[in-house]
């Protein structure tokens, strides 16, 4: 039995860790962000507490305080939040932007890394636990993509890497072999709404992960949700990369690309 620290963004992820977690036996104590974090996972963990964005000093005596030496971090947090609400960041938030390499994703969770190692807090890779949600390699759905969807699925796979190897984006949208929308701090399924509204469907989504990925920070992630935008925005194909993604609510997801001629690939 262990006692560890969940530090939950938004999304069913941290859910599906503490689930995981209570079943072996570990103590989980969680820190939430309040109108972020899903209220559910109150009932899911041993304790949490519930903090407003940009109090990373409340986060560092949390830490302190529950005895926490161990850490995973889980789930989504708008990216556009680092640019906005910056009246909401405490002095150690302050500090932490300053000193890093801009505001990317990898750049602000390895800075906060750095500063939980010199209290003596460790930041685990959560996929030990979360197994189950990383997807082999294979085709998940009833219909496989077409021969020119695999076109546009190799293309989007080059242009992917390079572009998740600037920490820019880790998704790319392609039809005909031509790139018609690629992710910033948007995140994946506006980049796909703002495909659909550029084009009459018939895309291919690729999504990947960084090159050399540190599985501790922002690994990919596909839910229910990203299905449904393809859906809405005429999209027929969802191909992501093998052992780097975490697919949540895999059957629901299956079920509904198959209802629907969506093709869903593990490369």
């Amino acid at each position: 039995m262990a006692r560890i620290g969940l530090l939950a963004g938004s999304g069913k992820l941290p859910l599906a860790f503490a689930a995981v977690a209570k079943k072996k036996g570990d103590d989980v104590i969680a820190i939430g962000l309040k109108g972020v974090t899903d209220s559910s996972l109150t009932e899911a963990v041993c304790k949490i507490h519930w903090l407003d964005w940009g109090t990373l000093n409340k986060v560092f005596i949390l830490l302190v305080t529950e005895r926490i030496r161990k850490v995973v971090m889980l789930g989504k947090i708008d990216k556009s939040s680092l640019f906005k609400n910056r009246e909401s960041l405490d002095d150690k938030a302050r500090e932490l932007f300053k000193k890093i390499d801009g505001k990317r994703d990898y750049s602000v969770l390895k800075g906060v890394s750095d500063l939980f190692g010199k209290l003596g807090v460790e930041v685990v890779d959560p996929t030990t636990y979360l197994e189950s949600l990383i997807p082999q390699k294979g085709l998940l759905t009833k219909r496989g993509p077409s021969e020119k969807e695999w076109e546009d699925i190799r293309y989007g796979l080059e242009i992917a890497k390079a572009l998740s190897g600037f920490d820019i984006g880790q998704t790319v949208v392609v039809k005909d072999r031509t790139i018609i929308a690629l992710e910033s701090v948007e995140g994946t399924d506006e980049t796909i709404s703002r495909a659909g509204r550029l084009v009459d469907g018939g895309f291919s989504v690729v999504k990947v992960a960084r090159p050399n990925q540190d599985m501790r920070f922002d690994v990919p992630l596909v839910g229910v949700d990203t299905v449904k935008t393809l859906l809405s925005s005429g999209g027929r194909v969802i191909a992501l990369e093998e052992k780097k993604t975490f697919l949540v609510d895999r059957e629901e997801i299956v079920r509904l690309a198959d209802e629907n001629g969506i093709s869903v690939v593990i490369v």
